[in-house]
């Protein structure tokens, strides 16, 4: 998530806080101490903030000291541009861009996300068709680092058919590799966040979604495995009726199988689903090698793991540990 400062600013203490800030600075703007540090420019905050009149008086500052491409600093920073694009301030957007800040630049250490990455994540349609059509942002940018989405993947992820369909008109690219760590692609982002409009329309032949793209390698999920983590018995449907395979492997690093998702939070008529669709009782998924009723007994899911003995589970139940953050 995001984070905000506490604090609303003035222009009068935006325009004092130096180009360079200091310690002082970052908690004059109301950091907690346990909160990562945030170093904002002047000018990242008024973008941020929308005050195009601020931005305005920094971008003629006759000093230059407001560099409009500034890279983004801290574990959440971003570049003025890339603020103004998140909380969807789009005169402040296209001003930055007549200045000539960086449309494709990287995002901060978090994700990395880029302009049109961001816009598509506020769901401001106008910017990201401004972006496209008159700034040649980059459609196509991968994801990068932890986290990381293309545009497409943010916007499945953000609930966003119209931008998901204007996106790929402009040529996004349906099955773009996810981000090597929580990394999702744009059917997996869709599943995981339980979004049957997206499902279908990445599913549909003109699109062609991979129903079995592989998970990123830490913390990913195949489009299944999400749909049966949040327990989503409509997506589990479509994705087996789409030819998802019930077997499939999860990451290497926190992740599991379809039947460990279901098991670990307990979703009884998605095991059944699931085995009915001849998923594999005692696949094993994790380092360990456990089992979905040891995943079951880890999490505490006496009634999937009674289910699962009744079905014909076999093994121990003790041994196993929690598969999915």
């Amino acid at each position: 998530m995001q984070h905000t400062h506490k604090v609303s600013r003035t222009p009068a203490e935006i325009l004092s806080i130096p180009s360079t800030p200091t310690e002082d600075t970052f908690k004059e703007l109301g950091e907690e101490e346990n909160e990562e540090d945030e170093r904002w420019t002047p000018l990242q905050l008024a973008s941020k903030d929308g005050d195009l009149a601020l931005v305005e008086r920094l971008l003629s500052q006759e000093d230059g000291a407001a560099d409009v491409n500034a890279p983004p600093a801290g574990y959440y920073g971003n570049t003025a541009l890339q603020a103004a694009c998140l909380f969807g301030h789009e005169a402040v957007v296209r001003r930055l861009v007549s200045a000539g800040a960086d449309v494709n630049a990287p995002g901060g250490n978090n994700g990395r996300r880029n302009a049109l990455q961001q816009a598509c994540r506020s769901g401001n349609a106008a910017i990201v068709s401004y972006l496209l059509a008159e700034c040649s942002a980059d459609v196509n940018a991968p994801a990068l680092r932890y986290h990381g989405r293309t545009a497409l993947q943010v916007a499945a992820e953000a609930g966003e058919p119209k931008i998901v369909e204007f996106l790929l008109g402009a040529g996004a690219d349906v099955n773009a590799k996810p981000a090597g760590t929580a990394g999702r692609t744009a059917l997996q982002a869709a599943a995981s966040v339980g979004d049957l409009e997206i499902v279908k329309l990445l599913l549909l032949p003109q699109h062609g979604a991979d129903v079995n793209a592989l998970p990123s390698r830490h913390k990913g999920m195949t489009a299944l495995q999400a749909a049966c983590s949040i327990g989503d018995e409509e997506i589990v449907k479509v994705l087996i009726d789409a030819g998802a395979d019930v077997n499939a492997q999860g990451s290497s690093f926190k992740g599991g199988r379809a039947l460990h998702a279901a098991a670990q939070k307990g979703h009884i008529n998605i095991l059944e689903m699931l085995l009915k669709a001849d998923a594999d009782i005692d696949a094993t998924a994790g380092w360990g090698g456990q089992t979905a009723l040891q995943t079951a007994a880890a999490n505490g899911q006496e009634d999937a793991l009674q289910y699962l003995r009744k079905s014909g589970a076999t093994g121990p139940i003790a041994g196993g540990v929690l598969l999915f953050d």
